[in-house]
């Protein structure tokens, strides 16, 4: 079940990794020092004015936009034909990067995607979907038709979706559980590369890493929250990234307008959320575009994003600390209205 990787992290003399030894290296060095060196490592040269950045997708090599499209809101319009729109637009205005899950809109925002990447479209993005299977049997089952959705034979990331729970880890590396899908779809050329998403707690993500660590494994990319509010209350940034930078691992990060509720807030402005995101070293912003207006936007804060100082990421701070505190609009930690696999338990197989 295990793939061996060249950079596989190093265990102890039982064969696996202790919690201290594998947090020890996430306290080496200062966020901040982090956030500089990866976003150095990843941005390169500065891109021609008025065009978006690319960065490293961690150490595949892979070269994708700073802001990526998110998925669940292309399977809503009212009209596929909007849907499409959005993509293409998307794809020829820089953003190469496509996220999208088994799940979303019971398949719509899959084929939607699909119907877009016709035409030559497809050889143009990096496209990743998610699955929710954690069996080796459900997963293989969602993946086969993810694939068959999207129209391609190959996804370039998959990866396991919502890491809800401190049981998911165990599940998801035990014998016939879905890593062993996955490994076994990426040698049968289906996918590149694997992952995993989640959004309830950093120490699940920790966990996940761990499990892999133990397993002689390691993600090619994580997905987790990051944004101007989750620095004040149960921080990925704070307790994930620094893990992710230093493992070379793609940090993929999501729901930098809170989806939206941090702009219900009113501490912070759509272009603020999306720089604050674009300011760390994330390899990609992820951010959901329902409209031409919303995709514009985001190509916007991606056009003319600059590194932030300081002081205006204390200033940021300052106007977001009070209405962050207790994670009041951060739902997807707080509440259980973004559990999508607690509320159909049969999509985990």
């Amino acid at each position: 079940m295990t793939r061996k990787r060249r950079h596989a992290n190093k265990p102890s003399k039982n064969g696996a990794l202790t919690r201290r030894e594998f947090l020890a290296g996430a306290g080496i060095s200062t966020l901040a020092a982090a956030i500089t060196a990866g976003r150095r490592s990843r941005a390169g040269e500065a891109p021609p004015r008025g065009q978006i950045e690319y960065r490293t997708l961690g150490r595949t090599g892979e070269r994708v936009s700073m802001v990526g499209l998110g998925g669940w809101h292309l399977g809503i319009q009212q009209d596929e034909n909007d849907s499409i729109h959005i993509i293409r637009h998307a794809v020829d205005n820089g953003i190469n990067f496509l996220d999208n899950c088994w799940d979303y809109n019971e398949g719509k925002s899959e084929e939607r995607m699909g119907k877009a990447l016709r035409d030559g479209y497809r050889k143009r993005v990096f496209l990743m979907t998610k699955i929710d299977g954690q069996t080796r049997q459900s997963a293989e089952a969602q993946l086969h038709e993810s694939l068959r959705r999207l129209q391609t034979d190959m996804i370039d990331l998959v990866q396991i979706h919502e890491a809800i729970r401190m049981s998911d880890p165990e599940k998801v590396f035990a014998p016939g559980g879905s890593v062993e899908a996955l490994i076994a779809a990426q040698k049968a050329g289906k996918i590149r590369f694997i992952g995993f998403t989640g959004h309830k707690s950093p120490d699940i993500h920790l966990k996940m890493l761990e499990f892999a660590a133990k397993n002689n494994f390691r993600f090619d990319a994580v997905q987790l929250p990051l944004n101007v509010m989750d620095a004040h209350f149960d921080s990925f940034e704070k307790k994930v990234l620094p893990v992710l930078v230093r493992d070379e691992i793609g940090v993929l990060g999501m729901k930098p307008l809170g989806n939206p509720h941090i702009l219900r807030s009113n501490t912070a402005s759509a272009v603020e959320c999306l720089h604050y995101a674009m300011n760390l070293p994330t390899s990609v912003v992820i951010t959901g575009c329902d409209s031409m207006a919303i995709l514009e936007q985001a190509l916007n804060a991606a056009r003319t994003f600059k590194p932030l100082d300081a002081a205006t990421v204390a200033a940021l701070f300052e106007k977001t600390r009070v209405a962050a505190q207790r994670g009041e609009f951060e739902k997807y930690k707080t509440t259980g209205i973004f559990d999508g696999t607690n509320q159909h338990p049969e999509w985990l197989g």
